[in-house]
């Protein structure tokens, strides 16, 4: 079957270690390859500044205490798209943050998937 994110490369930022190996497994599902998973914020930052190839980010909004919003502006500065997840949704996100692809735990493989056509602006085949 022709997914139509087969083979984009994406970022996980994730501190859970089994919302971490979902994100990883539904990722795979979908033919595409994860980068990560990074547990912190540094090693998030690192991994959005450094690795060549991205097509896009999947970023827990609080990580390890901290908040991830360094990695997105990383990769907001390279025009990387990424889609946030949270507990709290959309309203739990600063202002300057609102309005970007925002999916809310528990999530669903259909939610991240839609979330990332969404955000990476491909159309489903």
């Amino acid at each position: 079957m022709n997914q139509p994110l087969s083979g984009r490369r994406v970022l996980v930022v994730e501190d859970e270690s089994l919302v971490a190996m979902l994100l990883e497994t539904i990722l795979e599902d979908m033919e595409c390859v994860p980068i990560g998973p990074a547990s912190n914020i540094d090693e998030g930052e690192t991994l959005a500044r450094d690795t060549v190839e991205l097509d896009a980010a999947l970023l827990d909004v609080n990580v390890a205490g901290r908040q991830v919003f360094p990695v997105a502006e990383a990769l907001k500065s390279r025009g990387v798209p990424f889609v946030f997840s949270t507990g709290y949704g959309e309203g739990g996100l600063p202002d300057e943050w609102r309005g970007s692809p925002t999916i809310q735990k528990p999530f669903t493989e259909a939610a991240v998937r839609d979330a990332l056509l969404k955000a990476m602006g491909v159309a489903e085949v």
